[in-house]
């Protein structure tokens, strides 16, 4: 089986597109596109559905979608094995969130580490991970720390509410988040047992809101398309979410601002040379959060 294949198709997932997946392994999206072809025709099986949104897995591609992910951790740990030093492998939550947007910052203001970004679906797996070595740090919000495990909040990023232009909200310029009780709240991403669905069940109780989850999640296009479809329903998302336009309203929410924690983990073992750097980097989280307002 091509590795390279196995690791396209893993990076299409992640950014929910061929060309975000192209960005991400500085190839072209032709390159993407004939490597995942060549891994279907391996495998026997069609991968994903390709649509004018982006790419949707099929019911095979979700089947294989975490053997993908052991492989590419498998392969990253047995070059981490043979090479003096390895790059510093930073866990993120997700390409299109404010975590990817910190890592990204940190590389453009320490471009002589070599770095790699790879995600994990939840805390469980990040914090396995950083026992294991496979990654050196993960962000993401922690709102357990088990054994082994360090942590330091470096970002809080603002909730805000997103709704379609017909929503009864949509011409606000902010509202309070207790005077959402009433309205449809729709996150189909909400895993329970996760880190942001502990948050949101806060969230929700807090309140006095109730927050739907049910539903496949297909990624935030297609949810983006249900909200500028359906003017009764809303979402929430961080305000550094990176969300395709489609006349969508961003909505500040205040009185108060709920934020989410973001924090910088890794395991008190770990002795990788440019961990103090990105540690370092991170803990000037004022400054961190400046430069992103700036280039916002």
């Amino acid at each position: 089986m091509d590795l390279d294949g196995v690791r396209t198709f893993v990076a299409v997932v992640d950014g929910g597109r061929f060309q975000e997946a192209a960005d991400e392994l500085s190839i072209s999206q032709q390159a993407v596109s004939k490597r995942v072809a060549a891994l279907e025709r391996t495998l026997g099986v069609r991968l994903f559905t390709r649509t004018p949104r982006g790419a949707v897995l099929t019911a095979d591609g979700l089947a294989f979608l975490p053997h993908a992910r052991d492989l590419v951790a498998a392969v990253a740990r047995a070059w981490g094995a043979v090479r003096p030093v390895r790059a510093l492998r930073v866990d993120v939550i997700g390409t299109r969130l404010a975590p990817a947007a910190l890592v990204r910052e940190f590389h453009r203001a320490h471009p002589s580490v070599a770095l790699d970004v790879v995600t994990h679906f939840d805390l469980d797996a990040a914090v396995a991970a950083l026992r294991s070595g496979s990654v050196d740090a993960s962000v993401r919000a922690a709102d357990r720390l088990p054994d082994g495990i360090e942590a330091v909040r470096v970002f809080d990023e603002p909730i805000q509410l997103l709704v379609g232009p017909g929503h009864p909200l949509a011409d606000e310029p902010w509202v309070r988040p207790a005077d959402l009780a009433g309205h449809r709240l729709w996150m189909p991403g909400l895993v329970a047992g996760t880190e942001w669905a502990a948050f949101y069940d806060a969230f929700a109780a807090e309140f006095g809101v109730t927050i739907e989850s049910a539903g496949p999640h297909f990624g935030i296009e297609t949810l983006s398309v249900a909200l500028a479809a359906r003017p009764g329903t809303a979402t929430l998302v961080g305000e550094w979410t990176r969300i395709d336009d489609r006349g969508l309203r961003r909505i500040a929410l205040r009185e108060p601002t709920p934020v989410y924690p973001h924090s910088l983990l890794w395991h008190r073992d770990n002795r990788h040379p440019a961990l103090t750097t990105l540690r370092s980097h991170f803990i000037k989280s004022e400054h961190t959060y400046q430069v992103l307002q700036a280039t916002k």
